[in-house]
């Protein structure tokens, strides 16, 4: 069970919502959450198109996570349909529970 950080660039009124969606896919399937870092709002690298509208700011969050591939599966899905979203990504942290022990639920801005 790999622990990958989600990184999402959204509007600051709906990090909240997203985050406690995704938490509760986790959970829901057996899953644990190890932590959530809210960065909060600031300009994306470049401009995100979504929905024909064009975004240059987005609040960001990562959630540490532990779950199974089907489980992953099942929230790239939900987070891939969800409009509010404008971009999400999943990084596998580790292959086993070793390589991952040292990781912190928190993240630091780097």
């Amino acid at each position: 069970m790999p622990c990958c950080p989600l990184v999402w660039h959204l509007s600051n009124t709906r990090a909240r919502r997203i985050a406690k969606t995704a938490g509760k896919i986790v959970l829901d399937r057996n899953g644990v959450v190890r932590g959530v870092t809210n960065w909060g709002t600031f300009l994306l690298p470049k401009p995100a198109k979504k929905l024909q509208t064009t975004h240059h700011v987005g609040h960001h969050f990562i959630m540490r996570f532990d779950a199974s591939a089907r489980t992953q599966h099942y929230l790239r899905r939900t987070m891939s349909l969800d409009p509010r979203l404008i971009r999400y990504s999943v990084v596998k942290m580790g292959t086993k529970f070793e390589d991952i022990t040292h990781v912190p639920g928190q993240a630091s801005f780097k």
